[in-house]
């Protein structure tokens, strides 16, 4: 993979390019998958742990917290 895409957000639609390369990676849940956050400039970025040179998906506040409860009701899969 291009060096340029190693730790990048995706972009477009309306969001910051963030740089990732020093955020602190934390687990993004309960030992269920590999799904990490960072919370970086004021946004959260999410990414797939196995596969953290993959671009992140970054997130607005409210955006967030929209998602958050969307998954904790198994909106977006078993839980």
């Amino acid at each position: 993979m291009a060096e340029s895409m190693i730790s990048r957000p995706l972009a477009g639609w309306g969001r910051p390019d963030l740089d990732l390369s020093g955020a602190d990676w934390q687990p993004g849940g309960r030992g269920v998958g590999d799904v990490q956050i960072a919370f970086v400039e004021g946004f959260i970025a999410m990414r797939d742990g196995e596969r953290p040179d993959d671009p992140s998906v970054i997130f607005a506040p409210d955006e967030w917290r929209k998602f958050v409860v969307q998954a904790r009701v198994g909106r977006f899969g078993p839980t």
